[in-house]
């Protein structure tokens, strides 16, 4: 697996600056195949190669790294399954990505990388079929808006219950979510902001940027409360070590709140030893839209800290900086487990830090909005 691993790492560099042109060939390939297969795709296929080139680079990432790499494919074809896809299309899925590849990546292409790739394909897709075939859970949720509350121009929180079928998920995962009244077949992941319950509510915290994201513009936009949306199977693995007895620290940025909140409900519901200290970053004060919720939690529970900070206003009575600076201010966290939530420059900042303060990897979780 090691030879294997370092064959599609170094074949993924003949291809990685020219994205488009992999996704592109690759759908019109698949479709060429199997033109049965294009009504399980969005109608716009804006950005649907994204998808599939980030499941891809985790993929190779985590190739020679056995145990990570069994569960994110099993939780992927569990994933899957809301696409109604089968043994047959992973065939030609297979076909098209190898075309791909061989077209983008042109002379520098040779035998060993090809074989390579069929290699780990196969690993792939049996894999995904057999955490699907394992999977006795329905391939997707409805669940119905119960409440939904706007937070300026660009965030929303809301809540769904999912219906019918018990949705089981532990704090930290995320899920795949489908409007299907105004956007069909496309599905964007968000992560879940509560702990569990026997209630089957869920709670999402959105934010769009203005004129981008069709689902989140959506969620944040457009949906309300009565409206049934469709939710796919928990997935990730920013979740907690029960039997660790150290003291944690989360950090989140914006949007990023949602995951940590859930872990910090689920440690109200036990904790009684560990310290635990969030670090909650936005732009300015009115972005931090879910610091009165931590501060309720804080007069609630005496092991639960928050250090709210904010980055471009310097009339905030807090810490300012980026939340990465003020997370190294009040360092070492060493001796912690460590969980980072925001964006992509976001959490390649607090793993520097964390990094710099000598933290072990394993000790480190984290759930990014964007590729690292």
């Amino acid at each position: 697996m090691d030879n294997v691993a370092r064959l599609l790492k170094e074949s993924w560099t003949l291809v990685e600056e020219h994205r488009d042109r992999l996704s592109g060939h690759f759908y019109a390939r698949l479709f060429l195949l199997d033109p049965e297969l294009r009504p399980l795709f969005p109608v716009q296929m804006t950005g649907q190669g994204d998808r599939l080139l980030e499941a891809i680079i985790t993929a190779i990432h985590t190739v020679d790294d056995p145990e990570s790499f069994d569960e994110f494919l099993r939780s992927l074809g569990r994933d899957h399954r809301k696409y109604h896809v089968d043994a047959t299309h992973y065939e030609t899925m297979g076909v098209a990505l190898l075309d791909a590849l061989r077209s983008t990546a042109g002379d520098g292409w040779n035998l060993e990388y090809d074989q390579a790739w069929r290699d780990a394909y196969a690993a792939i897709s049996a894999k995904m079929l057999a955490g699907a075939a394992a999977d006795d859970d329905p391939p997707f949720w409805h669940a119905e808006v119960l409440t939904h509350e706007r937070y300026g121009l660009d965030t929303a929180v809301l809540t769904v219950r999912a219906l019918q079928h018990p949705l089981r998920w532990r704090a930290g995962q995320y899920v795949s979510v489908e409007v299907p009244r105004y956007h069909p077949r496309v599905w964007r992941t968000y992560s879940v902001a509560n702990a569990p319950n026997d209630d089957n509510v869920l709670e999402f915290h959105v934010r769009t940027p203005q004129g981008a994201g069709w689902v989140s513009g959506a969620l944040v936009r457009r949906v309300k409360p009565g409206e049934l949306l469709r939710l796919a199977a928990p997935m990730g693995s920013m979740t907690l070590d029960r039997a660790s007895e150290r003291d944690i620290l989360c950090v989140a940025g914006g949007v990023g709140l949602a995951p940590v909140k859930a872990l910090v409900e689920e440690l109200a519901s036990y904790n009684r030893t560990r310290w635990v200290h969030v670090f909650y970053g936005a732009r300015t004060r009115d972005d931090l839209y879910g610091l009165a919720g931590l501060q309720d939690l804080v007069a609630a529970h005496p092991w639960l800290s928050v250090t709210p900070a904010c980055s471009e206003d310097d009339d905030f009575d807090g810490e300012l900086g980026d939340i990465s600076e003020v997370v190294g201010r009040y360092g070492p966290w060493t001796a912690h487990d460590c969980y980072i939530s925001g964006s992509a420059p976001m959490v390649r900042a607090t793993l520097r830090v964390l990094a710099g303060d000598d933290v072990p990897p394993e000790r480190t979780r984290y759930d990014t909005f964007g590729e690292l």
